[in-house]
């Protein structure tokens, strides 16, 4: 390998650098505005004078978020339903990728499974049927409304199934020779020489189980029993009504720093910061699972 240092070389390296960098930071700003908005005052947000740093900085709309109990009911519905949710993908696709990697002689339905997967994947009955479905199941207002619906993701299965197919045929052998079972072959080699695709999927699952709201506002109509992002989304606060009801000048302090802006930026930062918590743990295996998962030799 030759080592170009070059001084064109050099300089188009570093143009590259700062682009980007310019680029990073143009996607950080909005991100830190946000953040500034839902610390600033209504006031400073109405007249937009918020920028990268909060003005008449406040908490009135992280405390209107977090005043009742309703929010950690919801919180712990979000986490119940993530956990099981990724529970639930990865025993249902790891086996399914699996089976769809044997040849024709050790699966003989492979094609016709196969077909009926990228069918599923390209073409699903809609919202109406899916409701239906679940209603008749007498799944409403429960947890596994919003499970079972999404318990096979289509492109996840396609994911391993491409990375199962590129891991050296010798380690199975090898584990047949020695007397292992399919299900001993899958457990105690193919798995752990997957874990970079298993924590792609995994990531796919906690995000898509997290960010999803729409699922709560279908099949539950109970406030109570809403996920986090649901309840985020349906939050909203009246002014005039806090105004009218407020009994003594601090309340109409407190209601004046609050803007329904604040509100809905303060929305963002509790919803991205439980995935900012997790990813940096998945990200190291994130392309590398992508990569390897969706190229076939």
């Amino acid at each position: 390998m030759i080592d170009n240092k070059s001084l064109g070389s050099r300089v188009r390296l570093s143009v590259i650098y700062l682009l980007v960098i310019i680029l990073g930071l143009l996607c950080l700003m909005p991100l830190i505005n946000i953040v500034a908005i839902s610390f600033s005052g209504s006031a400073a947000v109405t007249a937009n004078r918020v920028g990268l740093v909060p003005v008449d900085f406040t908490l009135m709309a992280y405390e209107r978020i977090l005043e009742d109990g309703q929010f950690w009911r919801s919180f712990a519905i979000s986490v119940a339903r993530v956990l099981i949710a990724l529970i639930i993908n990865l025993l249902l696709v790891i086996p399914m990728a699996y089976a769809m990697t044997r040849t024709k002689d050790e699966f003989r339905f492979r094609d016709i499974y196969m077909n009926l997967l990228i069918f599923a994947m390209l073409f699903n009955g809609g919202m109406i049927p899916t409701y239906i479905v679940v209603k008749n199941l007498h799944l409403l207002n429960t947890i596994w409304a919003l499970i079972l619906p999404g318990a096979v993701p289509i492109f996840s299965v396609i994911l391993m199934m491409n990375f199962f197919r590129g891991l050296p045929a010798a380690l199975e052998e090898a584990a047949y020779i020695d007397g292992a079972s399919p299900l001993q072959v899958l457990l105690k080699v193919v798995v752990p020489c997957s874990k970079p695709s298993i924590a792609t999927i995994a990531l796919f699952s906690i995000v898509g189980s997290w960010n999803d709201f729409f699922g709560g506002l279908i099949y539950i109509q109970k406030v109570e029993k809403y996920p986090i992002m649901t309840y985020i989304q349906s939050l909203s606060i009246n002014l005039q009504e806090l105004v009218n009801g407020a009994a003594n000048s601090s309340t109409l302090q407190n209601v004046s720093e609050l803007s329904n802006r604040n509100l809905n930026a303060a929305k963002i930062v509790v919803a991205v910061m439980p995935l900012l918590m997790i990813y940096p743990f998945l990200q190291r295996y994130l392309i590398g699972g992508m990569v390897m998962g969706a190229v076939k030799e």
